[in-house]
């Protein structure tokens, strides 16, 4: 497989630079806070849309606290995919700038955050409404008003918050035209807690529980997102030991949940072989993560400095025996699910999404790739071990629920193929090595591809070293909305085939 540089020969490194417009950078990044070009809010919608303009996408956008002004900042991240880069600007602080959603739909989410949180008023910004509940001037999520669509045979159906079984909550609502949906509208923010506030501060052991059960499936996507920051920041890189056992852990839980999604897809069609042969893999899985580090989410592993366990020679080898059986069992219940004419009848042309549909909306992850977009965050913006061992990126085409169950499936398969090889070729090193003081006046910025997707996390410090700014962007936050989409046309039966090929996070997108 080929680097975004040898697909794109006029593609060169970026340590640090770029026009007076942006700072333009690499992942992770790692810059001194005041080199990032400032703006006026006009010029930082014009400069932001411009990179958006050229292909870009906008994974992070949030407020800076300055001394003394009423308003934040706000920094705006925006990654270039073919070249590898992420640009950055600010914008001075202000209370309001022209909506960057007007012309690019993508950044809806990350501004009504932003309007959320600090007050701050994307102007002309389509559908400006709560995306979670942080102001308590904003309408709690309850209280919001909904779309509507007026006839004689339109009727509304309203879904959650609380849900039969196990399930987050969420508020679902539909404008049907008899079983057709219309429009569904969604509605989160039940499960926020106020998690970046908890990275905030002074460095504490707790800041890498935070940001690993930010999302309590994605564990070690989000402590090693979280680690990634702290690391730049402390100007530490773990030894290649520890990023190999780091990039171990994170193909298992891809691995893991991508089993679990296959199994749950068959439920939801009534196909009961998979869906109770991978509810049995996905914890033989899960068992492999307890193993590697004592704990079967894969919390506790992943920390600032390196990994908090280690494996010797004969352990990788046992290791690797029992990944290779466990997925050789998925691979033939992922073969009788995706074999089966009744499964695939359910599957083909349900939940469509188009690729230049993915892209309007930013979408990222296994639900971007189901509808064509080749992107693979391990792939075009390397971190840690994947910047010397490459990862094949599966596509679909149709970006419907067969395509999104048959990206899985590859996903699986590739990641058990860079689980052997890289456990076959142990480098060495310290398992953990001690991080220091975090530098001051500084941003650092991590770009993980967590199993559901493109996870960012961003950190910037003060004159004296403490965390002023936190922020996560879960890949949930890009893509709720894509979920919303593919019910236009459909039944409402459907719905819960749908959203569980989505299988998005409600804890992620909350915090």
């Amino acid at each position: 497989m080929n680097t975004a540089a040898d697909r794109h020969p006029a593609a060169r490194p970026a340590a640090g630079g770029g026009s007076a417009e942006v700072l333009t950078t690499r992942n992770p990044v790692v810059v001194a806070y005041a080199a990032i070009p400032a703006h006026a809010p006009e010029t930082f919608a014009a400069v932001v849309s411009s990179r958006l303009d050229g292909g870009g996408r906008l994974i992070a956008l949030f407020g800076v606290p300055r001394p003394g002004a009423e308003h934040p900042e706000v920094l705006a991240a925006v990654a270039a995919d073919a070249p590898g880069t992420v640009a950055l600007a600010r914008m001075t602080p202000a209370p309001a700038y022209p909506a960057i959603t007007a012309v690019h739909p993508q950044a809806h989410g990350l501004e009504r955050a932003l309007w959320e949180e600090w007050g701050i008023k994307p102007a002309g910004h389509p559908w400006l409404k709560p995306l979670r509940r942080i102001d308590p001037e904003v309408p709690s999520p309850g209280d919001a008003s909904f779309y509507r669509i007026d006839g004689e045979e339109i009727h509304e159906v309203a879904v959650g918050p609380v849900h039969a079984g196990i399930i987050e909550p969420g508020h679902f609502r539909f404008q049907c035209h008899g079983e057709t949906v219309y429009h569904l509208e969604i509605r989160l923010g039940y499960q926020h807690r106020g998690v970046r506030n908890l990275l905030r501060g002074k460095p504490v052991p707790r800041w890498a529980a935070a940001a690993e059960t930010a999302a309590g499936d994605t564990a070690v996507g989000g402590a090693l997102a979280h680690a990634l920051c702290i690391e730049s920041l402390a100007g530490i890189e773990p030894s290649p030991r520890a990023q190999a056992l780091r990039a171990v852990a994170l193909e298992l839980e891809r691995i893991a949940y991508h089993v679990g999604d296959l199994g749950a897809l068959g439920g939801d069609v009534g196909y009961l072989p998979t869906a109770q042969y991978n509810g049995r893999i996905r914890g033989d899985v899960l068992n492999l993560l307890l193993t590697l580090g004592g704990n079967r989410h894969g919390r506790g592993f992943v920390r600032p400095g390196g990994v908090r366990a280690d494996l010797d020679a004969a352990g990788a080898k046992t290791f690797s025996e029992r990944l290779a059986l466990h997925h050789g069992e998925a691979r033939r219940s992922a073969d009788l699910l995706l074999g089966t004419p009744s499964v695939l009848a359910r599957f083909d042309g349900t939940g469509r999404i188009s690729r230049a549909e993915a892209r309007t909306l930013g979408l990222v992850g296994v639900a971007a790739r189901a509808a064509g977009v080749d992107l693979d965050t391990r792939r075009d913006h390397p971190f840690g071990a994947y910047r010397f061992k490459q990862v094949s990126v599966g596509l679909g085409q149709h970006g419907d629920v067969h395509a999104r169950a048959l990206v899985r499936r590859l996903e699986m398969d590739r990641a058990a193929e860079f689980c052997a090889a890289t456990l076959h070729e142990l480098p060495e090193g310290a398992a953990l090595r001690p991080c220091g003081p975090l530098r001051p006046g500084h941003l650092a910025l991590a770009m993980v591809e967590a199993w559901r997707g493109e996870l960012v996390h961003a950190r910037v410090t003060g004159a004296d070293g403490e965390v002023i700014a936190a922020e996560i962007v879960d890949p949930s936050v890009h893509n709720w909305f894509g979920l919303a989409l593919v019910l236009r046309g459909e039944e409402i039966s459907d719905f819960p085939l749908c959203n569980k090929s989505f299988n998005l996070a409600y804890a992620g997108h909350d915090l």
